[in-house]
């Protein structure tokens, strides 16, 4: 049998200087202080750490530079940075600050160069590209979407996918609006649709809510990582939780 290794993500949503969590990606909820949840993530074992400003894009910037450079003083694993980042210019600043990968949803939709730009500049593992994936209504595959799932931009996801990974995508996280905060497990057939179409890593996020649906995703779906965030926030589940389901079903991950 072959092995399967996967990584196990914090993901910390954050809006101003809050960590907070909605359900599909709506009807926020302050948590609480972000770099305290990710100190204590990092502690019990986090792979990386993803940070989503889940405002950027309605203000056109990104505003967790001091988050970020806090955060480098004390974590050591991988920092995913993504929300409203729409330059190089923007890029550079947030990996300044200590982020090592950058995740682009909207500026990559609308100015689909810019992921060639990015993967040139700074390499391919740098250049993440977020998909906001909402099944069209006629049943047919899925739709990506911008803003917190609520913007259409009429590209389907599957073929974006593709696309993306051919501009220089060196990862891409998948985020189901329709499975975000709802803890009734992932979309498998949607992580499988990407996983099946691109050959560069796909984390999958939306609808964990306890260990076996982030085995299954990883086992039965292909994922390469999956990105967790109620379920730790509200202290459902440890990380340790995740990594042990995990290891037991024969995937690699670490300690």
């Amino acid at each position: 049998m072959i092995r399967r290794k996967a990584r196990i993500i914090s993901r910390l949503d954050i809006k101003a200087p809050n960590l907070i969590k909605g359900i599909h990606l709506e009807g926020l909820r302050v948590v609480g202080d972000p770099n305290k949840f990710a100190e204590s993530y990092y502690q019990q074992g986090a792979d990386e750490l993803l940070y989503v400003d889940i405002v950027a894009s309605l203000y056109g910037r990104n505003s967790l530079s001091k988050i970020i450079e806090s955060a480098a003083q004390n974590i050591f694993v991988p920092l995913t940075v993504g929300g409203g980042i729409r330059s190089i210019e923007n890029v550079t600043e947030v990996l300044r600050a200590g982020a090592d990968k950058v995740a682009i949803n909207t500026a990559a939709t609308q100015r689909p160069e810019l992921i060639t730009e990015v993967s040139r500049r700074f390499g391919a593992q740098c250049m993440v590209v977020s998909i906001e994936a909402k099944r069209k209504p006629s049943g047919g595959g899925w739709e990506a979407f911008t803003d917190n799932g609520r913007e259409h931009t009429g590209l389907d996801v599957i073929a974006w996918a593709k696309k993306a990974q051919e501009l220089g995508a060196g990862e891409i996280l998948l985020t189901s609006v329709d499975q975000e905060g709802t803890r009734k497990g992932m979309d498998l057939e949607l992580i499988k649709a990407i996983t099946s179409t691109v050959s560069i890593p796909v984390i999958a996020s939306g609808g964990v809510g306890d260990p076996t649906h982030v085995v299954r995703a990883i086992i039965e779906a292909g994922a390469d990582a999956v990105a967790i965030a109620d379920a730790l926030h509200y202290d459902r589940f440890k990380l340790s939780d995740f990594k042990r389901a995990a290891a037991e079903a024969g995937i690699e991950v670490r300690p």
